[in-house]
């Protein structure tokens, strides 16, 4: 293969990821990841790992946590899915995609053996990942779990640290559902004799991580236990938090690019987790320092989008990736907040067809203006199903055909006070970003 986009257009075509097709892309078992793994070498054991896992925020705190070390000054390397725009996000060094060359030679060399392996879009990007920070000298990645934990593919690694961030109800038919059983698989990560932190505390699902940190004699650490917000403002387009170490008393102001609501919980484990790093991980250079400087600039250093991301003004739109119940639930708490010094509010809103949108329609507000769009991807509800099921929950608004053409409308109709909102979907972001 001779061109970038034919070396994307193979890996699509026949090795089809999971978020474009769903069920198909799935390869259950470590199996494959090891065959690669051994076939390359090991590339997962040449550089420190710190392994994030969780329903929502993980890829907030993946990338933050990948902030912090760089503003520490180590080489970064970040792995996280899906991607928005462009396949290289997935695969970073300090902040810096993957080069095209690399994913082209990559395929290339290694082609006839990933055909006879039948091996999935993720597990090869997995890999590919792997090797890259292997050629690039990392000194440490952070690595983002693609679904669940326990068979997911990155789970051949050997962390310096693991994070779960929370559990909700997301994925139900690979991975439980009750919390508790979404819980004991991404327990799964938690290897032994390495600390795990848990961003979340909750009734169903602590006692999950505490037997499965015991079995394997692992050091747990609940986020809540450590750190308290005790103020968030926003002020000149970040957020700023006054933190509480409730083992010390002492208070931290530290500025926060990412905004949402979500994130006065990842700020938590977020801070848990680097405090970690250097208090008992020999990662001496992750001071207070380097937190406040890495979490000031985490879009800046990491290239993240999508997270509560304002795009435009007069009116204002706003695009956030939350997309399960779990998610959708502080989105919908974040909208009311918002339009208290906001005209009216317009949302543009697509789904896919393993999310549940009966459970999560009625969470978002009745007095909005609703633009029902469908993404360019196979498992898009159609806009016309979504919008039936709209009007059945008290949400009416028409359907549109894409995305581009639901937010033109909306932006048509809106005044320059009011507030534009587009979401439900990784794929309904991706197209308007």
């Amino acid at each position: 293969m001779k061109t970038y986009q034919e070396v994307i257009d193979y890996l699509y075509t026949q090795f089809p990821e999971y978020q474009k097709v769903g069920d198909k892309a799935m390869k259950p078992g470590l199996a494959n990841s090891l065959a690669l793994d051994d076939h390359l070498n090991h590339p997962s054991r040449a550089f420190k790992v710190i392994h994030v896992a969780g329903t929502n925020g993980k890829g907030s705190v993946s990338h933050s946590l990948a902030s912090i070390l760089q503003s520490a000054g180590y080489v970064v390397g970040l792995y996280t899915s899906p991607h928005l725009k462009d396949f290289r996000e997935r695969i970073r060094v300090d902040g810096c995609p993957i080069p095209e060359e690399y994913v082209m030679d990559f395929v290339n060399e290694y082609r006839l053996f990933l055909d006879e392996l039948h091996a999935s879009f993720f597990e090869i990007t997995t890999a590919m990942a792997f090797n890259y920070f292997r050629f690039t000298g990392v000194d440490v990645a952070v690595v983002e779990v693609g679904l669940g934990g326990r068979l997911d593919s990155t789970n051949i690694v050997w962390p310096e640290l693991c994070v779960i961030t929370n559990i909700g109800f997301d994925h139900m038919q690979y991975l439980g559902n009750t919390l508790g059983a979404i819980a004991k698989e991404k327990a799964g990560i938690i290897k032994e004799e390495r600390p795990v932190v848990i961003g979340e505390r909750h009734p169903e699902t602590d006692s999950v991580f505490v037997d499965m940190a015991a079995i394997q004699e692992s050091p747990i650490y609940f986020a809540e236990d450590y750190y308290r917000v005790l103020e968030a403002k926003e002020k000149d387009g970040k957020m700023q938090y006054v933190l509480l170490d409730k083992k010390t008393n002492q208070q931290h102001r530290i500025p926060f690019s990412l905004m949402g609501l979500c994130q006065q919980k990842n700020i938590l484990t977020i801070v848990r987790a680097a405090t970690l790093l250097r208090e008992e991980l020999g990662f001496d250079d992750v001071d207070i320092v380097a937190i406040r400087e890495g979490l000031e600039s985490v879009q800046e250093q990491t290239g993240l989008m999508g997270r509560w991301q304002k795009i435009a003004s007069k009116p204002d739109v706003i695009v956030d990736t939350g997309h399960n119940r779990h998610g959708m639930l502080i989105v919908a708490q974040q909208l009311t907040d918002e339009m208290k010094r906001y005209g009216r509010l317009h949302i543009v809103f697509g789904m896919v067809n393993d999310k549940h949108p009966e459970d999560v329609l009625p969470l978002l507000p009745e007095n909005a203006y609703y633009y029902y769009c469908q993404a360019q991807t196979d498992r898009a509800v159609p806009s016309k199903e979504l919008s039936k099921l709209g009007e059945s929950m008290g949400r009416p608004g028409y359907p549109f055909d894409s995305v581009i053409a639901a937010l033109y409308q909306a932006k048509k109709i809106a005044e320059p006070d009011d507030l534009i909102f587009v979401g439900g979907s990784n794929y309904v972001v991706a197209e308007v970003l």
